[in-house]
């Protein structure tokens, strides 16, 4: 079944929350999955593209942040969380997600920062994704 743009927006949406949440509170991944589920329209929300993102962008977190780690100028830590989520989700979706054109991984990113992180953050995500874009898909970034 294709889905639409919007519901592929909405599940990015609930990813990037649900790698906040296990960003500040620890938590489980499958008690955060599970928690989302049971709250979200799933008529609304591409689902399996949430399932897919939030569970592998969190099994590969390590992965995904020596990605971003050449990129940035500070310190994991020093880095608002919110944005720092929408990185991790962005890095997965750059490197294992070929069929989403590296724009759209970015622009859907932008999105999200305007939407949940601090103002201009959405620049600091700009510039991280930008150079990473780049350096995952050389030939698609020209």
């Amino acid at each position: 079944m294709i889905q639409k743009p919007s519901t592929r927006k909405k599940a990015r949406r609930y990813a990037v929350q649900g790698i906040y949440q296990w960003h500040m509170s620890g938590a489980p991944i499958n008690e955060i999955e599970l928690q989302f589920l049971e709250t979200i329209n799933q008529n609304k929300v591409d689902i399996e593209y949430f399932r897919e993102v939030l569970v592998n962008t969190l099994a590969k977190v390590a992965e995904l942040d020596d990605l971003l780690t050449p990129y940035l100028e500070r310190e994991f830590e020093e880095i608002n969380p919110v944005e720092l989520a929408v990185l991790r989700l962005a890095s997965y979706e750059l490197q294992s997600r070929m069929d989403i054109p590296y724009k759209v991984v970015i622009n859907e990113a932008l999105e999200l920062s305007k939407t949940f992180g601090v103002t201009d953050g959405h620049k600091f995500v700009n510039g991280i994704l930008d150079k990473l874009a780049k350096k995952l898909r050389p030939l698609e970034a020209k």
